[in-house]
């Protein structure tokens, strides 16, 4: 037997009438917070590099794929066999270059004829090409998704700089609303402003959910460092004025560089 079918047969009974109360409760609706979390703790192994975790956190991720096919085969909808077989089919019928005869030069134009597969599969060549992205990504990823996806067909910045100074141009639009104190305008102008900075991680080819928990990474380890040396102190951070706090904030800032340098 192979380690997969061994799991599926555990995955059997545990949702068997004599399996665990727990694990037969559980629907597709009930573990949807579940399968978030695993997917969400594999990029943390993965930012960790750390290879015992992540094979754990992939096993945790798959066995929810395997609940979810268990589910499903229970009221004879789907099974995990099917599963594994239209994913193998769609790889193999949407890499023409790899499994067929038909060449390309590079990413790019593989991306480009994955989607004008996908859209000829689903049979809506006259569909949006931002039809399919889903509404449940978080809001950076789906951002990020919706302007690659337009770039693709040329609707894209020419350059880095291109994309700064429609920043510039948020932060002026901002900067209007909040002195005309417009908030629901402001809230329109914060989203736009978001919007352009996700475009210039991407034109810059980075990943902005990476880089902004990775910035939020670096201020959680920094405000750390500053409650040690309030507490040091024999205060409370409550208890210094925000010009006391900055003064700190700069001393460690200053402190990381020189160890950097």
């Amino acid at each position: 037997m192979s380690e997969i079918d061994r799991l599926r047969e555990i995955v059997a009974k545990l949702r068997a009438p004599d399996g665990c109360p727990w694990d037969r409760e559980q629907t597709h609706a009930s573990l949807r917070s579940s399968l978030i979390e695993e997917a969400y703790e594999v990029c943390e192994a993965i930012d960790n590099k750390d290879d015992a975790h992540l094979r754990e956190e992939l096993g945790d991720l798959l066995l929810q794929v395997v609940m979810h096919a268990q589910m499903a085969s229970e009221t004879v909808r789907f099974d995990f066999d099917e599963i594994a077989r239209e994913i193998a089919d769609k790889l193999v019928r949407r890499h023409p270059h790899v499994f067929g005869e038909n060449k390309l030069a590079d990413s790019a134009a593989v991306l480009k004829q994955w989607d004008e597969i996908k859209r000829a599969e689903k049979g809506k060549q006259s569909e949006s090409i931002l039809a399919n992205i889903s509404h449940a990504m978080p809001a950076l990823m789906r951002a990020e998704k919706v302007q690659k996806r337009v770039a693709r067909v040329g609707f894209d910045w020419t350059d880095l700089h291109s994309v700064v100074e429609k920043i510039r141009e948020e932060v002026l639009e901002v900067e209007a609303e909040i002195r005309r104190n417009e908030h629901a305008k402001l809230e329109e102008e914060l989203g736009d402003l978001l919007f352009a900075v996700v475009n210039l991680t991407r034109k810059a080819k980075f990943d902005a959910e990476l880089l902004l928990n990775a910035a939020t990474n670096k201020f959680v380890e920094r405000f750390q460092k500053l409650e040690a040396v309030v507490n040091k102190r024999a205060k409370k951070v409550g208890e210094l004025s925000l010009t006391e706090l900055d003064g700190i904030w700069d001393e460690i800032k200053n402190a990381e560089r020189q160890c950097q340098t």
